[in-house]
Protein backbone atom coordinates (compact mmCIF):
# COMPACT_ATOMS: atom_id res chain seq x y z
CA UNK A 1 0.00 0.00 0.00
CA UNK A 2 2.96 2.12 0.33
CA UNK A 3 5.26 3.06 -2.20
CA UNK A 4 3.46 6.83 -2.98
CA UNK A 5 5.36 8.92 -0.47
CA UNK A 6 8.42 9.75 -2.72
CA UNK A 7 10.33 12.52 -4.05
CA UNK A 8 9.94 13.87 -7.67
CA UNK A 9 13.48 13.27 -7.76
CA UNK A 10 14.18 15.43 -11.24
CA UNK A 11 13.05 18.27 -9.35
CA UNK A 12 15.90 17.97 -6.27
CA UNK A 13 18.88 19.69 -6.52
CA UNK A 14 21.89 18.01 -6.61
CA UNK A 15 22.71 18.50 -2.86
CA UNK A 16 19.00 17.54 -1.98
CA UNK A 17 18.78 14.42 -4.01
CA UNK A 18 22.11 13.74 -1.91
CA UNK A 19 20.85 14.16 1.30
CA UNK A 20 17.62 12.28 0.67
CA UNK A 21 19.64 9.62 -1.00
CA UNK A 22 21.40 9.39 2.16
CA UNK A 23 18.49 9.67 4.45
CA UNK A 24 17.21 6.42 2.59
CA UNK A 25 20.75 4.84 3.23
CA UNK A 26 20.80 5.31 6.70
CA UNK A 27 17.12 3.90 7.03
CA UNK A 28 18.58 1.05 5.16
CA UNK A 29 22.06 0.39 7.22
CA UNK A 30 19.97 0.93 10.67
CA UNK A 31 17.28 -1.85 9.54
CA UNK A 32 20.63 -4.31 8.83
CA UNK A 33 22.07 -3.32 12.25
CA UNK A 34 19.10 -3.81 14.42
CA UNK A 35 16.98 -6.36 12.67
CA UNK A 36 19.03 -8.45 9.95
CA UNK A 37 19.92 -7.90 6.46
CA UNK A 38 16.82 -9.49 4.76
CA UNK A 39 14.70 -6.96 6.64
CA UNK A 40 15.80 -4.49 4.59
CA UNK A 41 14.05 -6.34 1.50
CA UNK A 42 10.83 -4.08 3.35
CA UNK A 43 12.95 -1.02 3.00
CA UNK A 44 10.60 1.94 1.49
CA UNK A 45 11.40 5.62 0.69
CA UNK A 46 8.00 6.54 2.56
CA UNK A 47 10.41 6.42 5.16
CA UNK A 48 12.51 9.11 4.02
CA UNK A 49 9.73 10.96 4.34
CA UNK A 50 9.15 10.18 7.75
CA UNK A 51 12.40 10.72 9.02
CA UNK A 52 13.33 14.02 7.24
CA UNK A 53 9.48 15.04 9.10
CA UNK A 54 11.08 14.10 12.09
CA UNK A 55 14.14 14.97 11.96
CA UNK A 56 13.18 18.92 10.58
CA UNK A 57 10.72 19.08 13.33
CA UNK A 58 12.69 18.24 16.20
CA UNK A 59 16.13 18.34 14.87
CA UNK A 60 18.31 15.58 16.46
CA UNK A 61 22.01 15.93 16.37
CA UNK A 62 23.39 13.86 13.07
CA UNK A 63 25.91 11.64 12.06
CA UNK A 64 27.21 10.70 8.45
CA UNK A 65 29.75 9.25 6.64
CA UNK A 66 30.46 7.03 3.11
CA UNK A 67 30.68 3.36 3.12
CA UNK A 68 30.90 0.95 0.97
CA UNK A 69 28.01 -1.99 1.47
CA UNK A 70 26.63 -4.88 0.14
CA UNK A 71 24.33 -3.64 -2.21
CA UNK A 72 26.90 -1.34 -2.97
CA UNK A 73 30.40 -2.80 -2.65
CA UNK A 74 32.69 -0.25 -5.07
CA UNK A 75 30.75 2.86 -4.80
CA UNK A 76 30.70 3.98 -1.36
CA UNK A 77 27.17 5.68 -0.41
CA UNK A 78 26.80 7.97 1.77
CA UNK A 79 24.53 7.97 4.75
CA UNK A 80 23.04 9.93 7.65
CA UNK A 81 22.28 8.39 11.18
CA UNK A 82 19.93 10.12 14.12
CA UNK A 83 17.53 8.79 16.52
CA UNK A 84 14.99 9.98 13.83
CA UNK A 85 16.37 7.72 11.15
CA UNK A 86 16.90 4.57 14.11
CA UNK A 87 12.58 5.00 14.65
CA UNK A 88 11.60 5.40 11.10
CA UNK A 89 13.73 1.97 10.79
CA UNK A 90 11.84 0.47 13.40
CA UNK A 91 8.17 1.75 11.78
CA UNK A 92 9.32 0.36 8.75
CA UNK A 93 10.46 -3.24 9.89
CA UNK A 94 7.07 -2.88 11.67
CA UNK A 95 4.70 -2.07 9.29
CA UNK A 96 6.74 -4.40 6.62
CA UNK A 97 5.58 -7.35 9.16
CA UNK A 98 2.03 -6.50 9.61
CA UNK A 99 1.44 -6.02 5.94
CA UNK A 100 2.75 -9.04 5.34
CA UNK A 101 0.44 -10.96 8.16
CA UNK A 102 -2.53 -9.20 6.44
CA UNK A 103 -1.50 -10.80 3.13
CA UNK A 104 -1.25 -14.37 4.68
CA UNK A 105 -5.07 -13.51 6.53
CA UNK A 106 -6.27 -12.61 3.36
CA UNK A 107 -5.41 -15.42 0.71
CA UNK A 108 -2.51 -17.61 2.45
CA UNK A 109 -0.21 -15.60 0.62
CA UNK A 110 3.60 -17.35 0.30
CA UNK A 111 5.24 -14.00 -0.05
CA UNK A 112 2.91 -12.80 2.89
CA UNK A 113 4.05 -15.87 4.83
CA UNK A 114 7.65 -15.54 4.06
CA UNK A 115 7.51 -11.76 5.26
CA UNK A 116 5.81 -12.58 8.35
CA UNK A 117 8.77 -14.85 9.11
CA UNK A 118 11.53 -12.18 7.76
CA UNK A 119 9.92 -9.34 10.17
CA UNK A 120 8.51 -10.88 12.67
CA UNK A 121 11.93 -11.95 14.35
CA UNK A 122 12.81 -8.14 15.24
CA UNK A 123 9.28 -7.07 15.85
CA UNK A 124 9.17 -8.06 19.92
CA UNK A 125 12.10 -6.11 20.59
CA UNK A 126 10.59 -3.13 18.09
CA UNK A 127 7.42 -3.60 20.34
CA UNK A 128 8.80 -3.14 23.36
CA UNK A 129 10.54 0.33 21.79
CA UNK A 130 7.30 1.43 20.54
CA UNK A 131 4.14 0.05 21.72
CA UNK A 132 1.89 2.58 21.45
CA UNK A 133 2.63 2.20 17.38
CA UNK A 134 2.89 -0.98 17.18
CA UNK A 135 -0.44 -1.15 18.83
CA UNK A 136 -2.30 1.23 16.74
CA UNK A 137 -0.83 -0.57 13.37
CA UNK A 138 -2.20 -3.63 15.13
CA UNK A 139 -5.70 -2.36 15.66
CA UNK A 140 -6.14 -0.51 12.65
CA UNK A 141 -5.19 -3.19 10.31
CA UNK A 142 -7.61 -5.77 12.28
CA UNK A 143 -10.25 -3.03 11.77
CA UNK A 144 -9.35 -2.45 8.28
CA UNK A 145 -9.42 -6.60 7.80
CA UNK A 146 -12.83 -6.86 9.51
CA UNK A 147 -14.55 -4.03 7.33
CA UNK A 148 -12.73 -5.91 3.89
CA UNK A 149 -14.63 -9.27 4.89
CA UNK A 150 -17.58 -7.21 4.99
CA UNK A 151 -17.22 -6.23 1.70
CA UNK A 152 -17.92 -2.36 3.26
CA UNK A 153 -19.36 -0.29 0.93
CA UNK A 154 -17.95 3.41 2.75
CA UNK A 155 -14.19 3.92 1.59
CA UNK A 156 -14.18 6.69 4.05
CA UNK A 157 -14.78 4.27 7.05
CA UNK A 158 -11.90 2.44 5.14
CA UNK A 159 -9.34 5.25 4.89
CA UNK A 160 -10.05 6.89 7.56
CA UNK A 161 -8.61 3.36 9.34
CA UNK A 162 -5.50 3.93 7.60
CA UNK A 163 -5.36 7.44 8.49
CA UNK A 164 -5.39 6.75 12.50
CA UNK A 165 -2.50 4.23 11.95
CA UNK A 166 -0.11 6.83 9.63
CA UNK A 167 -0.97 9.38 12.63
CA UNK A 168 0.14 7.02 14.89
CA UNK A 169 2.75 6.41 13.30
CA UNK A 170 3.90 10.30 12.18
CA UNK A 171 3.71 11.03 16.22
CA UNK A 172 7.38 10.35 17.26
CA UNK A 173 6.39 11.94 20.76
CA UNK A 174 3.56 12.88 22.66
CA UNK A 175 4.22 16.63 23.00
CA UNK A 176 2.78 19.77 21.72
CA UNK A 177 3.33 18.83 18.13
CA UNK A 178 1.33 15.23 18.68
CA UNK A 179 -2.39 17.01 17.31
CA UNK A 180 -0.59 18.18 14.23
CA UNK A 181 1.17 15.62 13.49
CA UNK A 182 -1.90 13.22 14.08
CA UNK A 183 -3.98 14.94 11.56
CA UNK A 184 -1.22 15.19 8.97
CA UNK A 185 -0.96 11.29 9.24
CA UNK A 186 -4.61 11.52 9.16
CA UNK A 187 -5.30 13.43 5.70
CA UNK A 188 -2.13 11.75 4.32
CA UNK A 189 -3.13 8.34 4.88
CA UNK A 190 -6.44 8.72 3.22
CA UNK A 191 -4.54 9.84 0.23
CA UNK A 192 -2.32 6.65 0.41
CA UNK A 193 -5.64 4.24 1.05
CA UNK A 194 -7.59 5.84 -2.01
CA UNK A 195 -5.00 5.66 -4.21
CA UNK A 196 -4.08 2.72 -3.97
CA UNK A 197 -7.26 1.70 -4.43
CA UNK A 198 -7.93 3.59 -7.14
CA UNK A 199 -4.76 2.06 -8.65
CA UNK A 200 -5.82 -1.47 -8.15
CA UNK A 201 -9.64 -0.72 -9.12
CA UNK A 202 -9.58 -2.95 -12.21
CA UNK A 203 -7.47 -5.10 -11.25
CA UNK A 204 -9.64 -6.05 -8.10
CA UNK A 205 -12.46 -5.58 -10.08
CA UNK A 206 -11.77 -8.72 -12.35
CA UNK A 207 -9.81 -10.88 -9.46
CA UNK A 208 -13.05 -10.37 -7.40
CA UNK A 209 -10.94 -8.88 -4.52
CA UNK A 210 -12.17 -6.13 -2.30
CA UNK A 211 -11.76 -2.88 -3.36
CA UNK A 212 -13.65 0.09 -1.08
CA UNK A 213 -14.50 2.08 -4.77
CA UNK A 214 -15.95 -1.27 -6.36
CA UNK A 215 -17.91 -2.09 -2.86
CA UNK A 216 -19.24 1.40 -3.81
CA UNK A 217 -19.93 1.23 -6.70
CA UNK A 218 -17.93 4.31 -7.87
CA UNK A 219 -17.57 3.68 -11.47
CA UNK A 220 -13.90 5.12 -12.54
CA UNK A 221 -14.14 8.42 -13.04
CA UNK A 222 -10.62 10.36 -13.59
CA UNK A 223 -11.43 13.99 -13.00
CA UNK A 224 -13.86 12.53 -9.56
CA UNK A 225 -11.20 10.28 -8.62
CA UNK A 226 -8.49 13.28 -8.86
CA UNK A 227 -10.64 15.84 -6.86
CA UNK A 228 -11.20 13.35 -4.33
CA UNK A 229 -7.38 12.60 -3.68
CA UNK A 230 -6.45 16.49 -4.61
CA UNK A 231 -8.79 17.13 -1.58
CA UNK A 232 -7.05 14.50 1.22
CA UNK A 233 -3.76 16.12 0.09
CA UNK A 234 -4.80 19.82 0.64
CA UNK A 235 -6.26 18.91 4.15
CA UNK A 236 -2.64 16.80 4.38
CA UNK A 237 -0.64 19.84 3.60
CA UNK A 238 -2.87 22.28 5.61
CA UNK A 239 -1.49 20.49 8.92
CA UNK A 240 2.07 19.77 7.32
CA UNK A 241 2.29 24.14 6.65
CA UNK A 242 1.55 24.51 10.52
CA UNK A 243 4.79 22.76 11.48
CA UNK A 244 8.11 24.63 11.92
CA UNK A 245 9.73 23.28 9.29
CA UNK A 246 13.45 24.69 8.13
CA UNK A 247 15.85 22.27 7.68
CA UNK A 248 14.98 19.96 4.65
CA UNK A 249 11.90 21.56 4.39
CA UNK A 250 12.13 22.06 0.43
CA UNK A 251 12.59 18.37 0.01
CA UNK A 252 9.89 17.70 2.24
CA UNK A 253 7.76 20.34 -0.25
CA UNK A 254 8.92 18.12 -3.30
CA UNK A 255 7.44 15.09 -1.77
CA UNK A 256 4.11 16.27 -0.76
CA UNK A 257 3.28 19.06 -3.73
CA UNK A 258 4.99 17.27 -6.58
CA UNK A 259 6.41 13.58 -6.05
CA UNK A 260 3.41 12.19 -4.43
CA UNK A 261 1.42 12.95 -7.52
CA UNK A 262 4.29 11.72 -9.71
CA UNK A 263 3.91 8.18 -7.94
CA UNK A 264 0.16 7.51 -9.49
CA UNK A 265 -0.21 5.12 -12.28
CA UNK A 266 -0.28 6.82 -15.56
CA UNK A 267 2.05 9.94 -14.65
CA UNK A 268 5.59 10.66 -15.10
CA UNK A 269 8.17 11.20 -12.51
CA UNK A 270 8.79 14.83 -14.01
CA UNK A 271 4.86 15.49 -14.06
CA UNK A 272 3.56 17.63 -10.49
CA UNK A 273 0.01 18.13 -9.54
Amino acid sequence: MFGYVNANIRELSKPQRERYNAVYCGICREIHAGCGSLCRLGLSYDMTFLALLLMSLYEPEEASGPRACALHPIRPKRWVSSPAIAYAADVNVALAYYQSLDKVQDDGSLLGKAGSRIFGRPLPEIEQRLPRQCRGIREALAALGELERENCPDPDRCANLFGALLGEVLVYREDLWEPTLRQLGLYLGRFIYLADAMADYRRDAKKGSFNPLLAAHMEPDAARWDEILVLAMARATREFEKLPLVQDKAILDNILYSGVWCSLPGRKKEDGA
